[in-house]
């Protein structure tokens, strides 16, 4: 590869590093033809970028990127695998569904909204992260159920207060 092409790649991995807060490094070597295709289909149907990377051009990018890749740069030996997500936890479902049929992929690391994880023992808590989406339906769900809960006790005491106001009106008559 030229000196040409290597600075034009760390500029492109530069450029998805910068417009991506949420990163996913993975080993998915070992992987013949047809499961990396499986792969590749199950992340673009997740909209997850897939891509494989030279690891000296990806810590140069992440030395050029203006995030704090913490130690995230140590950990890229051997073949590395980087994926961008919108949702946070989208790439370790993918991850966690293909290690059911084969043993990779394998988690290196991830960078998930500045927070900074290392290690494939961390797929399960990654796993659990909620999307934004899934944050503001929780979030509307709890502030609607006080206001469900002070709407249903009107109607039910303005049933009642009704009733006893006529049979008050009942007797005095």
């Amino acid at each position: 590869m030229t000196r040409e092409k290597k600075s034009q790649v760390i500029e492109e991995l530069t450029a998805q590093l910068s417009q991506n807060t949420n990163i996913y490094l993975a080993d998915i070597s070992g992987l013949n033809a047809a499961t990396t295709s499986d792969l590749r289909r199950a992340c673009f149907k997740a909209n997850v970028q897939l891509a494989v990377v030279k690891n000296t051009l990806l810590e140069k990018a992440m030395q050029a990127s203006e995030k704090d890749f913490g130690e995230l740069p140590s950990i890229l030996k051997g073949n590395t695998s980087v994926m961008y997500s919108e949702t946070g936890n989208a790439p370790a479902k993918i991850i966690k569904n293909f290690r059911k049929k084969s043993e990779k992929p394998l988690l290196k690391g991830a960078f998930i909204e500045e927070a900074i994880y290392l290690g494939d023992e961390q797929l399960d808590t990654l796993v659990n992260i909620k999307s934004r989406e899934e944050l503001i339906g929780d979030i509307i769900s709890l502030l609607q159920s006080p206001a469900k809960n002070v709407v249903s006790a009107l109607q039910s005491s303005g049933g009642k207060l009704s009733g006893i106001l006529k049979t008050l009106s009942q007797k005095e008559g």
